[in-house]
Formats: C-alpha cells, structure tokens, sequence
C-alpha cells in the first residue's frame, strides 16, 4: 500500500484528502440531523455546512492551480481563476 501511495502525486493526494475530510463532515452533519431530529437543529447544521463547501472548494483549486503553474500560460490561469471566481459569486449573490 505504501509503494502505491508514493506513486500519487503530493498535490492530488492533498486535494483527495480534502475531499474525503469535506465528505465526512457532510456525512456527520447529515447524521447529527437525523438524531436531533428538530427542523430548527437541521437549518442550523445546513447552514455551519454553507461555510465548508466553498473552503474546501477554494482550497483544492488553490492546490492544483499552484502545482499547475509552471504547465499553463498566465492567460489560461487567468481564465481558470475567472471560472473560480464566477462560481464563488454565484455561491453568495
């Protein structure tokens, strides 16, 4: 298993993680909504779970576009973070 893991590239490995961190907390919160079993509880937890999405989101772009760097032109970058940063306004606005 390790000679498989040292295989993976740092950054897709961090990014993985950050995904898998992303869906535990997404099960953990659907799981605390089932056992407070109160709408108010529910809205609550759905809302301390608007912050983690684009954090994570953010972040794993952040990865892979700095191990990206030195491959893509600064007019692709440029168009990549313009993607990013229309899905972020579409997230608040």
């Amino acid at each position: 298993m390790r000679k498989w893991l040292s295989l993976i590239e740092t950054s897709v490995l961090s990014m993985a993680g950050l995904r898998f961190l992303s869906a535990s907390i997404e099960l953990t919160a659907a799981i605390l909504m089932l056992v407070f079993n109160d709408v108010k509880k529910a809205v609550a937890i759905n809302a301390m779970l608007a912050v983690v999405g684009p954090v994570i989101l953010i972040t794993t772009m952040a990865i892979g576009l700095l191990s990206l760097a030195d491959d893509l032109s600064f007019s692709k970058l440029f168009f990549v973070a313009l993607g990013v940063g229309l899905i972020l306004f579409g997230i608040y606005k």
